[in-house]
């Protein structure tokens, strides 16, 4: 595997960074996942927004312009093997006196990308859909930003492993006596269907803005299927005639098992169907374009 470090391109046996970098520390910094088809990155311009905005929630300067960017992920993706990959991409604060505030004069920010070989969800796990159990979300209060300090979310998602799951779906507690409602997913972003139509939950702190999420939302406007963005209440993701998952390595999945019951007819349904072929006929669009 060929990665990026710092400026170099180099294979990963041969990278090494500093015990006192504060990614290592304290987890300080943010990461982004972009999916690769046919050695060219999905929706790069909207990636490298996402990454600018975690980057602006935590004060730390980008490095690069987009255009650079785009050189640096071209190169990588032509060093590594895989037709279909998908890039990691960590940007720390870089290497420091081990002190909770700011370095001053600022540092040098490490940044590292890796590519691993991408594998789309195969056709029994489409047939079937997967599990998911829920939990409450315990996470900090600024999920928005692709922070790399992800143990809350490691812990949740082990939740659904343990039940033999693929996910664990997050609920917020309500208040004023209102019902708790729906983040998203561990890993993922959710979607709920009600008598055929996609209710989606608003993007705002408590969620990562998914890349999938808005091509759904923009799939869905572009073919008239009804939907609605919205707090989804628990007691809705319970009642859901069916529920999705979507991620930028997942795609789109029917989750068709909440917490050991049926969903809906506890199979894919009629909206997954329709959502996925029209996710893949636009993915095959924007990359012949």
């Amino acid at each position: 595997m060929t990665i990026f470090l710092n400026g170099e391109f180099m294979p990963i046996a041969e990278a090494k960074i500093s015990v006192l970098d504060r990614g290592f520390i304290f987890g300080d910094g943010v990461y982004e996942v972009i999916p690769v088809y046919s050695r060219r990155p999905f929706r790069l311009a909207g990636h490298l927004h996402r990454l600018q905005q975690s980057l602006d929630g935590i004060k730390l300067a980008n490095l690069y312009s987009d255009n650079e960017w785009t050189a640096i992920i071209n190169e990588l993706i032509a060093r590594n093997e895989a037709q279909d990959q998908y890039l990691y991409l960590h940007i720390t604060r870089g290497v420091a006196k081990r002190d909770h505030a700011f370095p001053n004069p600022p540092v040098k920010p490490t940044v590292f990308m890796m590519s691993n070989p991408l594998s789309v969800p195969p056709a029994d796990l489409l047939k079937s859909g997967v599990g998911a159990v829920t939990a409450q979300d315990n996470r900090w209060l600024r999920c928005d930003i692709k922070a790399i300090s992800l143990l809350p979310n490691v812990l949740l998602r082990q939740m659904a492993v343990d039940a033999g799951c693929a996910e664990t779906i997050l609920i917020r507690p309500g208040s004023n006596n209102e019902p708790g409602f729906m983040t998203e997913g561990a890993a993922s972003n959710i979607f709920v269907v009600k008598d055929g139509r996609l209710l989606a939950p608003p993007k705002d702190n408590l969620m990562l803005p998914g890349i999938t999420y808005d091509v759904i939302l923009e799939i869905a406007a572009a073919n008239g299927i009804p939907h609605e963005v919205r707090k989804i209440a628990v007691t809705e993701v319970f009642a859901a005639d069916e529920l999705l998952l979507t991620s930028s390595t997942k795609e789109v999945l029917a989750i068709t098992q909440l917490d050991g019951t049926p969903v809906g007819s506890g199979k894919p349904g009629a909206m997954f169907a329709k959502l996925h072929k029209l996710y893949q006929e636009y993915k095959q669009k924007v990359m012949r374009a």
